[in-house]
């Protein structure tokens, strides 16, 4: 069997039929990007650029746990016969909450927003506020689709909501619109529409079940958006404390948004192993399999060491090169040790995103907020030390993001240590015995 045999077997089922559709959805981010940069002013960009990084920092850090939640309960209820209709209904009430409460925050300090962020437009502002909700009913559906494993419909509501950002930015461009506003629609328009042609299945495979609790599908959620919104922070802080500390270094900072771009293409793949992961331990957890769901983990903390090193290589040898020739920074400013952090940094990150997921399904929602604190604590502490920063934020990011791995295993040891046995218990968990 060939490697690439090897890896494709290592992955969880449905992982492959993701993957297209996570790519599409990776490209679109930098298309959609690139084409309104060519086609704006840089004020105009500014604001788009902005308006995106909420979106895909904040948006993400809320409503992807709920998709997250979703997919393990569902995929219990799965295993055990039982419909996830009543759970829908619950998380839709839920998301609907949560997103009440941050428009409400965007039309109170709509001014303010505007000001500091948008040169005072407040139409991006609204603007902003769909794209949230865009956002938070697709990870609604998609939590069901990945708990039932219909990774099918689910890669195909992220290759039509990338697919359209592609062909929604060159229309603009065709058209000679030079508006912030009309770039920014895109990231309502796209998701809006990839909802409802994947709206059917999801619909179909919310079959009639038994009531749900509130507390089951609430105690674990805000832990959850605290720890996504912390993991958030840890990915992005390089660019953010340089912007902070040393804002005057604009070459840096430029310099340092395009080698993260180059050293975080490793999270486009992995992109595609998360909901499948999630919903196979879920599965494996759900049927009282602890050999499996080790053997599961293993597997993919390896593929990730794969996807690090596949990834991480080229960056460090030619990333210092490509930046200057692909983004146009300037000369001298990162090396090739820079890359190296950056590229450590993001294996580690990837890991341990795959162990926190472990952590989500044993219930240990509370240890992976207090991991990601940690990483977060470890990261702020070499961000403030003397010395070079670009040396600072590289090293902090990859120290960082290792902390929280390590402290995430340590929390998984019982779970993963072949010894542990288990029994499946009426609700699902497993229980060393």
């Amino acid at each position: 069997m060939n490697p690439i045999s090897k890896l494709l077997k290592a992955l969880p089922p449905g992982t492959t039929m993701v993957a297209g559709g996570t790519a599409v959805l990776g490209a679109a981010s930098y298309i959609h990007l690139a084409v309104a940069g060519h086609s704006l002013s840089k004020a105009d960009m500014a604001g788009v650029s902005v308006l995106w990084t909420l979106v895909m920092s904040v948006g993400i850090g809320l409503f992807f746990p709920v998709e997250q939640e979703l997919t393990r309960i569902v995929a219990a209820r799965t295993v055990r016969g039982e419909g996830v209709a009543p759970v829908l209904r619950k998380a839709a009430l839920l998301t609907a909450g949560i997103l009440a409460a941050v428009l409400g925050v965007l039309a109170v300090f709509a001014g303010p927003i505007a000001d500091r962020l948008f040169q005072g437009d407040r139409q991006l502002v609204a603007v902003l506020g769909g794209a949230f909700a865009g956002m938070a009913v697709c990870y609604l559906t998609r939590g069901v689709l990945a708990g039932t494993g219909r990774f099918t419909p689910y890669g195909s509501q992220l290759a039509v909501d990338g697919g359209l950002r592609i062909v929604l930015a060159f229309a603009c461009a065709a058209a000679g619109l030079h508006s912030a506003l009309a770039f920014s629609l895109i990231l309502v328009v796209s998701p809006v529409v990839a909802l409802l042609v994947t709206l059917r299945p999801t619909l179909r495979a919310a079959r009639p079940g038994g009531t749900i609790r509130t507390p089951e599908l609430v105690r674990g959620l805000g832990p959850l958006i605290a720890a996504t919104l912390l993991a958030q922070a840890v990915v992005n802080a390089a660019v953010m404390s340089t912007q902070l500390l040393e804002p005057h270094r604009t070459a840096l900072i430029s310099a340092l948004l395009s080698a993260l771009v180059l050293a975080r293409v490793p999270l486009f793949v992995f992109g595609s192993l998360q909901a499948s992961l999630l919903s196979g331990l879920s599965t494996v957890v759900a049927a009282g399999d602890p050999q499996g769901f080790a053997r599961m983990l293993r597997k993919a903390c390896l593929v990730v060491l794969g996807l690090g090193v596949v990834g991480g290589v080229p960056a460090v040898l030619i990333g210092p090169w490509l930046i200057e020739v692909l983004f146009g920074a300037s000369p001298g400013q990162l090396g090739h040790l820079d890359f190296l952090w950056f590229a450590s940094g993001t294996t580690c990150y990837m890991l341990a995103m795959v162990l926190g997921q472990a952590q989500m399904v044993l219930h240990k929602h509370r240890a992976q907020l207090a991991c990601w604190a940690f990483g977060t604590a470890v990261l702020l502490g070499i961000t403030v030390l003397p010395g070079d920063i670009a040396l600072r934020v590289g090293l902090a990011y990859a120290v960082g993001s290792l902390a929280a791995a390590a402290a995430m295993l340590l929390t998984l040891r019982g779970a993963v240590a072949p010894r542990t046995t288990a029994a499946a218990v009426p609700n699902g968990h497993l229980t060393e015995v």
